[in-house]
């Protein structure tokens, strides 16, 4: 949705295991669920369930707890089902709880109205830039105390889950 091109399966499992080790990246891979249905441990391994992934980048030097997201539901039939804002509400929390950010920014193509509406009206971002040269609007939105209570409010219904390779 935020501008990631479509990868092979195997161009995405080489790039998920040179994220693995990155200390400025990190990606989670979006499952399928049932509205009535807990994810269980024993899933996280059921490739079938794979829709897309959320993702954020610590690369401005400038300001090391900024954080670049990213979102892509690569199966359309999930798509426009409030599953990137809900995605997106999760790696928020995480980036702020666990990892500090402050600072949140995205670079989303200038056609994906889509993408837009969600960080504008759904996560409070305010567009900071046009690149018409990139075709690319860049949004913005500053960590604060009213973010940190949205976020544990939206947030509030999700259980950790420990990922550890086998």
């Amino acid at each position: 949705m935020t501008g990631s091109e479509p990868l092979s399966l195997d161009e995405e499992y080489a790039m998920q295991q040179s994220w693995r080790n990155d200390n400025d990246k990190c990606t989670f891979i979006v499952l399928s669920k049932d509205s009535d249905t807990e994810i269980k441990h024993s899933d996280l391994h059921e490739t079938s369930r794979m829709i897309g992934d959320v993702n954020f980048y610590l690369n401005n030097t400038d300001n090391p707890h900024e954080a670049e997201l990213e979102v892509m539901i690569a199966e359309q039939e999930h798509a426009g089902k409030g599953v990137a804002t809900e995605v997106l509400h999760l790696m928020m929390q995480y980036a702020v709880s666990d990892i500090g950010v402050d600072d949140f920014v995205v670079r989303v193509k200038d056609t994906n109205n889509a993408s837009i509406h969600i960080f504008e009206n759904k996560l409070g971002f305010k567009e900071t830039e046009r690149a018409p040269v990139f075709k690319e609007v860049t949004l913005r939105r500053r960590v604060c105390d009213d973010l940190k209570a949205s976020l544990n409010q939206w947030t509030g219904h999700a259980n950790r889950i420990k990922y550890a390779l086998e």
